[in-house]
């Protein structure tokens, strides 16, 4: 499918229960539940911008990865595995197991979630750390109590976008 065929259900997860953002590194496959994407044109490529705070343990293993991968369950499927993976650190828990998730491997390697009704396989093309004064208020008050955490935001071409809805 085109990577925007179905915008509308990545953002109704998104604004929901989240999707999953999985990452590869060193041989270790993480989870982590976020609501926070952006899928579009960036450079003349189909582009998935995921933000991910430097707090995260996800973080860690980005900053060594190729790629990475945006799994959006279906309406209603996954809720408790989404709750614990965001919840729980990959640093303390092998979210995955703990699940009962399976991961597989799509194109160039990319590890993804099977059971999802949308996957975006990404290989890592790009990164910026917000800074300092980056953010305006409200949002800086509302999202980033510790203005030492604020995200950094990957930049992932879109390898391969399917569906199985």
């Amino acid at each position: 499918m085109r990577y925007d065929e179905n915008f509308e259900k990545l953002c109704e997860a998104l604004e929901g229960p989240g999707a999953f953002l999985v990452v590869e590194s060193q041989g270790r496959v993480n989870a982590m539940t976020i609501g926070w994407a952006q899928a579009g044109v960036i450079w003349g490529q189909p582009v998935m911008t995921v933000l991910v705070r430097p707090s995260r343990y996800t973080h860690r293993l980005l900053e060594k990865a190729k790629h990475f991968s945006v799994c959006v369950p279906r309406r209603g499927e996954l809720k408790k595995e989404l709750a614990f993976c965001g919840s729980r650190s990959g640093r303390d828990h092998d979210k995955i197991r703990a699940c009962g998730l399976k991961v597989a491997e799509g194109r160039d390697g990319v590890k993804y979630l099977e059971g999802c009704g949308l996957v975006y396989l990404c290989e890592v093309c790009g990164r910026t750390e917000l800074r300092d004064g980056a953010v305006a208020e409200p949002a800086l008050g509302r999202y980033y109590p510790d203005p030492a955490d604020l995200h950094t935001l990957y930049f992932g071409r879109i390898i391969s976008a399917e569906s199985s809805a």
